[in-house]
């Protein structure tokens, strides 16, 4: 707690903000979530490129990508993966291979998404103020401390697909925006006060799971007063939305305008075969196909060229897939051995071998007229 409480002191000093982290050339955001690959390495994965092993940052980054996106924990103990220790390591490859950070703070132990938002046990039993400090504590130490290491990231999610309440359970809770909006603005509040003195000042993310649901909760956050952002990001999933590419775009377009803030797909996901490698179950098969993107290599590749160009052409500055490196290896799961992704990662069955997908990241998309 010491750290903390030196940072605290640190951080209240009056500093006038630098501008924002530039964007990226072009202006457009195009990478990966690469917060599995550290975990597969142990687990024995080799990837490659043209038959020879291949780091995935580099590779990346050789391809056009210019952002990697990484998820924290606050102590997740049935994983030694995602905590701040392995996260410093992963920021550290992305800034060696030259690209931009996204960190993604859950804010729980465990996966936070759009079904459930489950509040870390140390602060579960907290009220709404306690919690509120611990939160604003807990980020801009992370922040601080990657800061003093030269690894502060460029952009920052407040939270990560919170649909639901913030650390409220799950996803048929009511919210109480009065408390979701006190959480929120905390964390946005220690992203904005680190800003101030770091290296860097983070784009603020704040994150919905699919189009259908952004409308209504970004109403509701404008009302309770959760206003300080920069960036909306989106997860896109077909298999779990009912919007369809184009109607995504109209959701983009639309967001853009009423909330003022740029807007991201920030995970999305295509199969380029129908079924995986192993026993443990792939979460996207045939239910996750649309017309004209077959589960092959090239389906899977087309899929996030013209999704891309659907967000450029509605006014968006991005696309950020999830997850590529999650391959299938001998490691064992909470839901089997091997992955539940290995047939929508970017590198093929058995060998691991780069496919096609990564061809999106060197394009250069340009807004279409009506």
């Amino acid at each position: 707690m010491r750290r903390i409480a030196l940072g605290l002191a640190l951080f209240a000093s009056t500093a006038t903000a630098q501008p924002l982290a530039p964007k990226p050339a072009h202006g457009l955001y195009l990478g990966a979530d690469l917060s599995y690959v550290n975990e597969m390495e142990d687990c024995g994965a080799v990837y490659r490129a043209n038959g020879k092993p291949v780091d995935p940052f580099a590779l990346m980054k050789a391809k056009g990508g210019n952002i990697v996106r990484v998820r924290i924990w606050n102590d997740a103990k049935w994983t030694k993966y995602s905590d701040l220790a392995d996260v410093t390591k992963t920021i550290r490859r992305t800034k060696a291979a030259g690209m931009q950070v996204l960190l993604d703070f859950h804010y729980s132990d465990d996966w936070a998404d759009g079904e459930k938002q489950i509040a870390p046990a140390a602060w579960a039993k907290l009220d709404t103020t306690a919690q509120a400090k611990a939160l604003y504590a807990y980020t801009r130490d992370v922040l601080g401390t990657l800061d003093a290491q030269g690894l502060m990231p460029e952009m920052v999610q407040v939270g990560n697909e919170t649909n639901p309440e913030l650390m409220g359970g799950v996803k048929d809770r009511t919210i109480d925006w009065t408390r979701n909006a006190t959480l929120l603005n905390a964390g946005i509040k220690a992203v904005r006060d680190t800003g101030k003195v770091a290296t860097i000042n983070p784009r603020i993310m704040l994150h919905i799971a699919q189009p259908e649901h952004v409308a209504a909760w970004f109403d509701a956050a404008a009302k309770a007063g959760v206003r300080d952002f920069d960036v909306i990001g989106i997860s896109y999933y077909r298999k779990w939305s009912t919007r369809t590419p184009a109607q995504l775009g109209a959701t983009i377009a639309t967001a853009k305008a009423r909330y003022k803030a740029d807007v991201i797909v920030v995970e999305t996901a295509y199969p380029f075969s129908p079924v995986g490698e192993d026993a443990s179950p792939d979460l996207l098969g045939a239910d996750s196909l649309l017309p004209g993107y077959p589960a092959t290599p090239v389906g899977q590749r087309d899929y996030l060229v013209d999704l891309t160009q659907t967000v450029v052409d509605a006014g968006g500055i991005g696309v950020v897939y999830w997850e590529p490196g999650w391959v299938s290896t001998g490691c064992k799961t909470r839901w089997g051995t091997g992955s539940n992704w290995e047939n929508a990662a970017w590198f093929g069955l058995k060998r691991h071998e780069a496919l096609p997908a990564f061809d999106f990241l060197g394009r250069r998309y340009v807004k279409r007229g009506k």
